[in-house]
């Protein structure tokens, strides 16, 4: 069985074909709706208010270091951790001592150094001997050219002993005291090569480590990135140069946008946090603008929009009558869109029971079949 049922077109019609106050022109999209009608057919009105300069949409972003700004610091020899003297999120000054290490492998490597640097007094003064001699006719010029090879080879196994020192991070003044004194010692400590935030422990007390394990990570957190995700779709509104707005009141600039797109169809874009860092803490999570002109764009409800055929208007209250405006939808998202068009601020427009004002601007009606 079936039924008609009056539509909310055929309705507005019907309302507004039997008001004196309504009359179409032809030649124009004004037509004319009474305060009564508007009540009956539950017409609600938004008024535009003065768009900002500019807009944009937010992405999520994650704070990062720049790879330079952060440091792994790792152990030199295999040893014993003995001491802890930091502790996470504690700031170093350069020199500061970080972690003791305990190293039969230093004791070693001290060892070769003072005995390079022994042996290398005793050729010297070989060498100044067989000089001395040869001057004095006493011996041939072989017994100076041997002594002096024998100088420079001791010269080359002390400058490979301290290298090795080196590398393990004893310090110069530390090398000429065990070359001067023949001190040596199993301890290590491990020193902050930069100022820096210590941000991460991997050293515990009794630790027993291998060469270039990790110990802790410094970091210098006066400069501070963004790794930005955005719709590959977006890429090409963000460049080199342009500045963001980040939640917060912080302010940056993009650095790069990745070619490549992941897995999830976004791209990866860095960028350089420029003002604000101190609010920002590294690994949060914040959102980013990209600002970007709105021109004539007024952002208005999604279903204060009507279609008809190609042409896109919205209604405009004014004096008893509404006007059918056409528009250009800018862009759309969720309930909300931005469209250009002969608006201004203070215009009321409709943003409910819009099909009924496109059926009373159309002079049709209908019904809908059940």
């Amino acid at each position: 069985m079936s039924f008609f049922r009056p539509s909310l077109g055929a309705v507005a019609v019907m309302l507004l074909s039997a008001s004196p106050y309504l009359f179409a022109k032809e030649a124009s999209n004004i037509f004319a709706i009474s305060d009564d009608q508007m009540r009956a057919l539950g017409i609600e009105l938004v008024e535009l208010k003065r768009q900002p300069d500019t807009v944009g949409t937010r992405f999520p972003a994650q704070v990062i270091l720049p790879p330079q700004q952060e440091q792994v610091v790792s152990a030199p020899v295999a040893g014993l951790v003995s001491q802890i003297f930091v502790q996470e999120n504690q700031r170093v000054a350069v020199g500061a001592p970080l972690v003791v290490l305990s190293s039969p492998q230093l004791g070693e490597q001290q060892l070769a150094l003072v005995q390079a640097a022994n042996r290398l007094r005793l050729v010297k003064a070989t060498a100044t001997r067989e000089r001395a001699l040869f001057n004095e006719g006493i011996i041939p010029q072989r017994r100076v050219d041997e002594a002096e090879s024998a100088q420079r080879d001791a010269e080359a196994v002390l400058n490979q002993a301290q290298a090795m020192l080196t590398l393990s991070g004893v310090s110069k003044a530390e090398l000429r005291r065990m070359t001067e004194k023949g001190v040596v010692s199993n301890e290590l400590t491990v020193t902050a090569k930069t100022s820096a935030t210590v941000t991460g422990l991997n050293a515990k007390l009794g630790q027993r480590v291998v060469a270039a394990d990790p110990l802790l990570q410094l970091a210098k957190l006066d400069t501070l990135w963004l790794d930005v995700q955005i719709p590959s779709g977006e890429a090409s509104r963000w460049t080199a140069g342009h500045k963001l707005h980040i939640a917060g009141g912080a302010e940056g600039t993009v650095l790069s946008v990745s070619p490549l797109t992941g897995n999830g169809q976004t791209a990866h874009v860095r960028a350089k946090v420029t003002s604000g860092a101190t609010a920002l803490r590294l690994g949060d999570f914040v959102q980013v603008e990209l600002p970007v002109p709105t021109g004539s764009a007024w952002d208005i409800p999604i279903a204060a929009i009507a279609r008809q055929g190609q042409q896109v208007v919205v209604f405009v209250r004014d004096k008893g009558n509404f006007n059918a405006i056409p528009i250009q939808v800018v862009a759309s998202a969720g309930q909300r869109a931005k469209v250009s068009g002969t608006l201004k601020a203070g215009d009321r427009i409709a943003a409910t029971s819009v099909i009924a004002l496109k059926a009373a601007w159309q002079g049709v009606g209908g019904a809908e079949e059940e």
